[in-house]
């Protein structure tokens, strides 16, 4: 396999472009636990958020 030069220079802004993603989906996920514990830790342990962790935890 022959490596030039341009191909480390085609690979670093794919890198940093792949972090960007997930870093964006962390953070998405992030957000919707932290709003399903605000729900949660308002409604109780009766409400319908409390079966949803139960059936996904």
């Amino acid at each position: 396999m022959n490596l030039s030069i341009n191909t480390p220079a085609l690979l670093f802004p794919a890198i940093s472009l792949i972090m960007l993603a997930y870093t964006n989906r962390f953070l998405a996920l992030a957000t919707l636990v932290r709003s399903l514990h605000a729900k949660y830790a308002a409604n109780g342990k009766d409400g319908i958020i409390h079966s949803q962790i139960l059936k996904f935890g």
